[in-house]
């Protein structure tokens, strides 16, 4: 009997690892990575409901249209899927200086100025190679966008600017500088309504994945999250910056290069979301725009959020955001909603995820205590 009684006591351990307060202790943490933003999530999507009911919709259809136009047919996860590859890298944008605790939100001027700069080698090397022409965009669309927010690293370090806000005004300022050139010396005349430069030219586009509709950006999304969470977690020159990042004054003192962690951290987050402008460029638009200006860094800033500025958690969770975003054209027709309603609820959910930030480390039984 007292065998007998052992044996169900391991059984029963075995069954609920989560009743063990060691398990807790050991990976409560963890949880909490998951359970508080799924919470501010669900939360959000209670309100967004309550809201739309305010109008007269049915919630429930709500619910239903969103799933069914982001995940509910094969037409409708390659949108999702296509929508999702701009936001995991402009999700990086914020992602990789947070490790040095901190705040860049100007992945969308990134982005901008990694189109134009894209754009402008493909132009001049019209007549080029097809592949010469491809890697020429990817280099100056990462250099064009990996300097932009360099720029405001510096600023933060040797004149003291606030890095959040100085990447904040470098959007507005790179949209300007969009428009100045695109209606300027590089307008393509034939553009009237819309001022757009010279199409780069069908040759030069990047085509899709066989098989899909998914564009090869996607592809390039994940390498480049993949890439940062090895670099970030599993190298010496991450291990330094998140040092720095807990702690700047203590890595200062133990001799770790500060300044080149923050500039190099930059350019590597400016550089992902100058590749998304560039992957709008050569594999959507053709050329550059305002059409380029569809807020897709400024989602990025709530996908790395959501994701607590985990590179692989970015993935994820930029397909949700991405299939919320392509639910919009559904509700628009199904339920008579506005297509910017989706909007509406990426801003609800940005004010849970925010909220909710003050619950991590503060729920005991995640803690193993009763």
């Amino acid at each position: 009997m007292t065998t007998e009684a052992a044996d169900s006591t391991e059984a029963v351990g075995a069954i609920a690892p989560a009743a063990d307060p060691g398990f807790l202790q050991r990976y409560g943490a963890s949880i909490e990575y998951v359970v508080i933003p799924g919470a501010a999530l669900a939360g959000a999507l209670v309100v967004f409901g309550i809201f739309v009911a305010m109008f007269g919709k049915n919630p429930l259809d709500l619910y239903f249209y969103m799933y069914y136009g982001a995940f509910g047919t094969w037409f409708s996860w390659q949108n999702t899927l296509t929508r999702a590859a701009p936001l995991i890298l402009t999700a990086l944008c914020t992602a990789l200086p947070a490790q040095l605790g901190m705040v860049i939100i100007g992945g969308e001027g990134a982005l901008l100025i990694g189109a134009l700069s894209a754009t402008s080698a493909a132009l001049a090397l019209q007549g080029m190679p097809p592949l010469v022409v491809q890697v020429a965009m990817v280099i100056a669309g990462v250099i064009g966008g990996g300097l932009w927010i360099t720029l405001s690293g510096a600023l933060r370090q040797y004149r003291g600017v606030n890095e959040t806000i100085s990447s904040l005004l470098l959007v507005y300022i790179a949209l300007a500088i969009l428009n100045h050139l695109v209606e300027g010396v590089m307008r393509d005349p034939a553009s009237l309504n819309k001022p757009s430069t010279r199409e780069i030219g069908a040759a030069n586009m990047i085509g899709t994945i066989p098989g899909t509709d998914v564009h090869w950006g996607l592809v390039f999304g994940l390498i480049a999250a993949i890439g940062a969470y090895i670099l970030i977690y599993h190298t010496v020159f991450g291990f330094a910056a998140r040092v720095a990042g807990g702690n700047i004054r203590a890595a200062k003192i133990v001799g770790l290069g500060v300044s080149k962690l923050i500039l190099t951290i930059c350019f590597l987050a400016g550089g992902a979301a100058g590749l998304a402008g560039m992957v709008e460029v050569a594999a959507v638009q053709g050329r550059t725009n305002a059409n380029l200006a569809a807020g897709y860094g400024f989602t990025g800033i709530l996908v790395a959020f959501l994701a607590r500025q985990n590179p692989l958690a970015i993935i994820p969770v930029a397909i949700l955001l991405g299939g919320i975003s392509a639910s919009g054209g559904l509700l628009q027709r199904r339920l008579g909603l506005p297509d910017a309603s989706v909007l509406v609820l990426q801003g609800i959910i940005f004010v849970f995820v925010l909220a909710s930030d003050a619950l991590y480390g503060r729920i005991g039984f995640l803690k193993g205590k009763s």
